[in-house]
């Protein structure tokens, strides 16, 4: 969204809340030149090791012969560890910043970590690739006086390409008294203690396309502005200034009541289920991952009154993976029954990732990135209790995957309701940084899995881009009953972007872009209907609510493209959907309907929502 004409907030705030009146930039992923970035040279100096855990080294020889694979261990030269002693800290994120600023396809990739304890007068500014965390065990332990800051320069203030960076478990007081955060999709903003306001739009006002919030306490205002659609779940805000489209709340203390269309707020309670995504945190002198435990009809954030409720596991427990590890040790790794912590890097597998034990944890750290080559699949889950997936990028190779996640096996029926599996911040991209297919992206077969934050992208712009250059025919597949999606963000892909198989499904905010690059409507003709859904129902379905949802559609390549919907579902009682839309960006293709036979087509360049408040 553009400045108002005197540049002022209130302008913009008010503008902004008019539906009509507010949209993206047609083209608004354009393909990025020189700006995508050389890959960064290696840091060094302020790499920490982890405190009172071993160097690698082998362990005794196991029953079979082969030799153990040690846990524990240096966490590598892409995890930058501050305490408040440290010297020069604003230097090292500053030059971390240099380097990943624009650096949107590159392979550098960094945590950023935070001891507890007090700091004073930092600005962290984030680029691509580069998560911040603190190392308590609530955000209150570690308390920036300063700012976490994403904004939009690198871009010419247009924020709709902020991917790819988070923020967690740290307190902020903001040096203006609100902190800008002015991310796009795969950009969590997970367990925070914001001090004052947050302003989720770059500076100027310029276009936005996020965003997510959990398990985060902001003492002020939240300011959206120019952000088109935002997800916020369990967490606690001062106040909300506006909607554009799509702002979606479950389980947060003073969010707006519902109104959906006008303001475009569409709030629950609480949230049928959550358990917050796991972490690393320090217990003196030793490193942990704190594993939160389940919680139902969540409302607020977990940490309000101190300690966290759930487990926690030694490092020791953990195999410390580093870019270089086959997918042959990481799977022995497993195999000896050790989780896996993979520090920030690109790895290369050529078999999947097989987590077949119960309560496994594969955690990411600084965006580590799976490639499957060969036309592997990168991560495959057993149909067991509790496996938390969490943290990392999946990023197709060139030879075509069937699948890349795949959450259980095929015909997988047993009851996690319990303790079921969850898979968070796992993001997957279909080319973009090269040539890249998957025929699907995700696949969950097993029942009552929760699927908290994900963004699945097949490549709208960057390198190996193209109709069939990037094939990627579905997103999420879901085969699995009763699996819950809160915060579902899937875009571009051939076919259906998400296809729901399973019964008593529940999506909490869907946001969808149609693939731009459709040579023509014969290239997008699902039998007899104009196009596939966005979110597409199975007929056999007699059961499935979800809420907040919208699908956009932005034909470059044939403007006269029609969608004819842009979801599909059986008519039936049991299949209940809240405050849906679509956009037509600019013009550019249309819609028929908004779901089934119902809702009004878009029409003309106004960027304007057809809505539907409630279906059936």
């Amino acid at each position: 969204m553009p400045p108002s004409s005197d540049g002022s907030a209130e302008s913009s705030a008010a503008r902004s809340s008019d539906t009509s009146s507010a949209g993206p930039v047609p083209g608004r992923r354009t393909v990025l030149g020189a700006a995508a970035a050389a890959v960064p040279t290696a840091l060094v100096g302020m790499s920490a090791p982890a405190s009172a855990a071993p160097a690698r080294r082998p362990r005794p020889t196991g029953a079979d012969g082969a030799q153990d694979l040690p846990g524990g261990g240096d966490l590598g030269p892409n995890v930058i560890v501050f305490d408040p002693s440290t010297p020069g800290i604003q230097a090292k994120l500053d030059e971390i910043f240099r380097q990943q600023e624009s650096a949107q396809f590159g392979s550098g990739r960094y945590a950023l970590l935070f001891k507890p304890g007090t700091y004073h007068g930092l600005n962290a500014q984030l680029g691509f690739y580069t998560s911040i965390a603190g190392l308590g065990l609530s955000p209150d332990d570690t308390t920036i006086n300063g700012d976490v800051t994403v904004d939009a320069g690198w871009f010419d203030g247009n924020a709709t390409q902020n991917f790819w960076r988070s923020a967690e478990n740290l307190a902020l007081v903001p040096v203006s008294g609100t902190n800008r955060w002015a991310v796009a999709q795969a950009a969590p903003f997970r367990r925070m203690h914001v001090r004052g306001g947050l302003n989720l739009s770059p500076a100027g006002y310029g276009w936005a396309s996020g965003g997510y919030i959990a398990d985060s306490r902001i003492d002020g205002q939240v300011g959206p502005y120019s952000q088109q659609q935002w997800y916020t779940r369990d967490s606690a805000v001062g106040g909300w200034l506006n909607g554009v489209w799509n702002m979606v709340f479950s389980g947060v203390e003073g969010a707006p009541g519902q109104s959906f269309p006008d303001p475009p707020y569409t709030t629950l309670n609480t949230t049928p289920i959550s358990r917050e995504k796991p972490f690393l945190y320090l217990d003196g002198a030793d490193y942990r991952v704190f594993l939160p435990e389940k919680r139902t009809a969540a409302r607020g954030v977990t940490w309000g009154n101190g300690t966290p409720r759930g487990t926690s596991l030694p490092l020791s427990q953990f195999y410390v993976a580093r870019p270089g590890d086959s997918a042959a040790t990481l799977n022995q790794a497993l195999g000896q029954g050790l989780h896996l912590l993979l520090t920030p890097g690109v790895y290369h597998l050529d078999q999947p990732l097989k987590v077949d034990r119960a309560g496994t944890v594969v955690l990411g750290l600084g965006y580590a990135t799976l490639v499957p080559d060969g036309g592997a699949t990168a991560v495959r889950v057993a149909d067991v209790d509790g496996v938390r997936l969490a943290g990392f990028l999946v990023d197709a190779g060139p030879t075509n995957s069937e699948t890349l996640v795949e959450v259980g096996p095929r015909g997988a029926s047993a009851d996690h309701s319990a303790n079921p599996i969850t898979v968070q911040d796992v993001f997957v991209r279909i080319g973009g940084s090269g040539a890249g297919k998957a025929t699907t992206s995700i696949v969950v077969n097993s029942r009552h899995t929760i699927v908290d934050h994900t963004w699945v992208w097949r490549a709208d712009h960057g390198t190996g881009v193209g109709w069939e250059t990037n094939r990627a025919d579905y997103g999420v597949v879901v085969n699995g009953d009763d699996v819950l999606a809160t915060g579902l963000f899937v875009e571009h892909f051939n076919k259906y972007d998400v296809q729901w198989n399973g019964q008593r499904g529940r999506t909490i905010f869907f946001q969808n872009e149609k693939a731009y690059d459709a040579p023509n409507q014969a290239a997008i003709q699902n039998g007899s209907i104009k196009g596939y859904a966005a979110y597409k129902v199975a007929d056999s379905v007699t059961s499935h609510e979800a809420w907040g949802l919208g699908s956009y559609c932005y034909y470059n390549v044939d403007p006269t493209i029609v969608q004819h919907h842009g979801f599909a579902a059986p008519h039936t009682s049991g299949v209940k959907f809240h405050d849906v839309l679509v956009v037509s960006l600019g013009g550019k293709g249309q819609y028929e309907r908004v779901i089934n036979e119902t809702g009004s087509p878009t029409s003309g360049t106004s960027t304007t929502p057809s809505t539907v408040v409630s279906y059936p």
